[in-house]
């Protein structure tokens, strides 16, 4: 079975690479040509025999294909996308429209901290500007004023756990002077870790047409950002305790998750640890949940709900998922 999974990757692999193939015209002295018929050996790209430094993009990661998986078990009429994978053992566990295109509100959030986390200094301070107060009455805000003084590691633990939208923009214009640059920054990073289906527009996940991600594309998000020790600890804390300065004068707030296992306002299925989570919610979007947990093997588990049609149907099927697949 490993030497069928080695194969399967290598042909993944070959097939991500044969996409990056540009169709504009070429030049014979411009393209080097290969006879198909040879060993991938003959041409010096990989060693012959079973020792080989080659690394696929593949290896590492749950290789998904285009099938629903385990729908039938779970009362997945409730959403319109889910997922759930054994990081630890590489293998999809759930899989219902896992490629389809999903708006994935303030999970979103996920990404814009992994960025913040791989190119920001945490400990900088940065003066909150009016724009990033700009947010619409019914917003998901930590209720930052123009002036604030915090800490770009404070604002993300904001961003986290009470997903503030004014938080979102405060740190996209600290890292890179404009929202709109710090949104390219993340299409950049997220499509180097293979998430190609996805396109982001805002660092907070408010509604756009073109906002978009899919179920598996999150699981790589999410999979590459819990090997960064910075985002682990924020993505998997509880509560967090704010010392800022707002109006020239010390501040501190509370913080908590909003994510209802964590809070014991849903029922944690039997044998599972809840590690971190992010919520999200909008219209278009519905109610989305991104969790990382671990089974009783200690097994890392990392499992979506996208576009659930009420809250308490959204922690239904992520239980159900978990209990009757993750086991």
């Amino acid at each position: 079975m490993k030497c069928i999974s080695k194969v399967f990757k290598i042909i993944i692999t070959c097939s991500l690479c044969l996409s990056l193939i540009g169709c504009g015209s070429s030049t014979k002295d411009s393209v080097a040509t290969y006879d198909i018929y040879n060993s991938s050996f003959v041409y010096g790209i990989t060693n012959n025999g079973s020792n080989s430094n080659i690394q696929f993009f593949s290896d590492g990661l749950c290789v998904a294909g285009k099938d629903d998986l385990g729908t039938s078990g779970v009362d997945s009429q409730v959403a319109q996308a889910g997922g759930a994978f054994n990081a630890t053992e590489q293998s999809v566990l759930y899989a219902q429209n896992m490629h389809e295109k999903m708006y994935p509100a303030s999970t979103t959030k996920i990404l814009t901290a992994y960025v913040a986390c791989l190119y920001g200094d945490l400990d900088s301070y940065v003066t909150v500007s009016e724009n990033a107060c700009k947010q619409e009455s019914d917003s998901s805000v930590i209720d930052l004023k123009p002036g604030d003084v915090m800490s770009l590691r404070d604002l993300l633990y904001g961003l986290i756990l009470r997903s503030g939208n004014d938080a979102a923009v405060a740190i996209a214009e600290s890292m890179c002077g404009s929202e709109e640059e710090f949104v390219a920054k993340m299409n950049e990073t997220a499509r180097a870790l293979g998430a190609t289906n996805s396109n982001f527009v805002t660092s907070n996940g408010l509604h756009d047409d073109n906002h978009y991600t899919t179920v598996y594309d999150m699981y790589l998000i999410l999979n590459k950002a819990i090997q960064n020790e910075e985002f682990y600890k924020i993505f998997t804390s509880t509560n967090y305790t704010c010392n800022y300065t707002s109006g020239g004068e010390p501040k501190t707030v509370e913080w908590s998750t909003t994510n209802q296992y964590l809070t014991n306002s849903v029922t944690t299925p039997s044998g599972f640890t809840i590690l971190g989570g992010k919520t999200g919610t909008t219209g278009a979007a519905g109610y989305c949940l991104v969790l990382l947990s671990e089974n009783e093997d200690k097994d890392t588990i990392i499992s979506i709900v996208f576009n659930a049609d009420c809250r308490s149907n959204l922690y239904l099927l992520m239980s159900e998922i978990l209990s009757n697949y993750c086991v």
